[in-house]
């Protein structure tokens, strides 16, 4: 039997803890020393999906992991991926493929049908790795689900992977949450939980010392390290919608994009490099706001349920909005459900987002899109059609969009159309994701608007991974990490 790859799972007590900027910070740390190093992630529910070197899809924090990790990501680095549709379901990808939908209340109860798939994925992984840094979901202290777990101790226990347990400081709290986490763990789960660490402090430490002697006091788990707030996080892809509040445009700058956040929005991480440009404002608009007035350019973002995202849009008033836009002689952009909305009707003849039926778009382009249950997921090299620029991006949709602006294609994929551009030029949209970030593109983009780009997106991102890593290095104790993670190499 082949010896086991060395292996630790990040655990938070709860969302949005950090664990995944830590998860990227480690994989580029180990890698630079030389290990062949791979994220995973049982179980991702995320909106922001990339496509793997297989085509299919994984959570875009596993993508950046894997980047983190100096590999191409792959399906198997996050085996389950839910999408949400709805505020009781999600769609089901597995292993990269879209499985069907799924209401919250079954999920549990396809664990057995789901789990082989995830073990299946982390085995293959283990076979090409030194060492597998696995990140959880949510908190292990949900006891409630703890019987149809494959995300946390239900994946920890079946692998026999020991976790690091970390606790954001950030939110107060976090000797409660980290002492309250020991307590209502059953015995067998606890055990797994080898340390812990604080992580987004801010201030002077040593504040905190007597903080750590007392958690690991209540709960016999060493304490790793007090990781303060990494202020760059910002700056790498994010996976949740709830982040964008945080993002609303506050500075004055040649040129303003809004973008209105909707209820499914998907891939915003698209718009992360025209956030980074330092001549442009972009303003996430969030529900019960108006779109600004003296914007230049409004992007309707992706969507993970089309049909709810343009009942959404219109319940804002922003197709109101956006017809004063665009009167006023501005520009609107559509990116992938943003582009099917800016069409004259949508067509879901089988059903997939709901009622069968067909429902008027806003009417800024002459296209029309039929939602197929095919669903198309690839890499995507394409040319930009009005600037002859190069594009590298990715496509993930259901349905087909034609029309006579079809005629003026937005780019060229492999030689076939894309997308649509109206009769003046001023609306446009295409079901391509991550073109902004091509340097070149977006700076052929920006021109087209007067406005000019000094940003190295990729190099840029590719820089924050390394202060990352130095980040971890500095303030976790990485080598007692590495032992923990080699641990279950010497108990086989």
């Amino acid at each position: 039997m082949a010896r086991p790859a060395a292996a630790i799972m990040v655990q938070g007590t709860g969302s949005n803890v950090g664990k995944s900027t830590l998860v990227a910070g480690l994989c580029r740390l180990f890698a630079d020393r030389g290990l062949v190093v791979r994220p995973f992630k049982p179980q991702n529910m995320s909106n922001n999906a990339a496509i793997a070197r297989e085509g299919g899809e994984i959570g875009r924090a596993q993508a950046v992991q894997a980047r983190a990790a100096r590999c191409l990501p792959s399906i198997h680095m996050n085996p389950i991926l839910l999408k949400p549709e709805t505020d009781t379901g999600s769609q089901v990808i597995v292993q990269g493929q879209r499985r069907g939908s799924l209401r919250s209340l079954g999920f549990g109860a396809r664990r057995d049908e789901l789990f082989p798939s995830v073990m299946e994925s982390f085995g293959l992984l283990e076979d090409e790795a030194d060492l597998i840094i696995v990140e959880g979901a949510g908190s292990p202290a949900e006891i409630n689900l703890r019987a149809g777990d494959i995300a946390n101790m239900g994946f920890a226990a079946a692998a026999d992977v020991p976790v690091l347990l970390v606790g954001d400081i950030d939110r107060g709290g976090v000797i409660a949450s980290l002492v309250g986490t020991h307590a209502i763990l059953p015995g067998e789960d606890r055990r797994l939980i080898k340390a812990f660490a604080i992580n987004k402090f801010r201030g002077d430490a040593r504040l905190f010392e007597a903080g750590m002697s007392a958690i690991e006091s209540f709960t016999g788990w060493p304490g790793l390290g007090i990781v303060p707030w990494f202020a760059e996080a910002h700056r790498l892809p994010a996976e949740d919608a709830l982040d964008l509040e945080e993002r609303r445009g506050t500075t004055e700058r040649p040129l303003r994009i809004a973008v209105p956040i909707l209820a499914r929005i998907a891939n915003f991480d698209d718009l992360d490099p025209l956030s980074a440009e330092p001549a442009v404002e972009l303003t996430f608009v969030p529900p019960g706001h108006p779109l600004p007035a003296d914007a230049d350019l409004v992007i309707l973002p992706g969507s993970k349920a089309t049909l709810a995202d343009l009942a959404f849009l219109r319940e804002q008033g922003w197709d109101i909005d956006l017809a004063a836009h665009h009167r006023r002689g501005g520009r609107i952009l559509g990116l992938c459900g943003g582009y099917q909305m800016l069409g004259t009707s949508i067509a879901d003849p089988d059903g997939i987002e709901g009622r069968a039926g067909t429902v008027p778009g806003l009417g800024f382009l002459a296209v029309e899109t039929r939602l197929t249950p095919d669903k198309i997921t690839r890499q995507a090299e394409a040319v930009h059609a009005p600037s002859g620029q190069p594009i590298r991006g990715y496509e993930i949709h259901l349905g087909r969009t034609e029309g006579p602006d079809g005629a003026r294609p937005f780019a060229r994929i492999e030689g076939r159309p894309d997308g649509a551009i109206s009769t003046d030029g001023r609306v446009q949209g295409t079901y391509l994701h991550g073109l902004f970030s091509d340097d070149a593109f977006r700076a052929a983009f920006l021109a087209e608007l007067g406005t000019g780009s000094t940003l190295a997106y990729e190099a840029e991102i590719e820089a924050v991974l390394d202060r990352l890593a130095r980040h971890c290095e500095t303030h976790l104790d990485v080598e007692a990490i590495l032992r923990i993670a080699r641990s279950r190499q010497s108990q086989r």
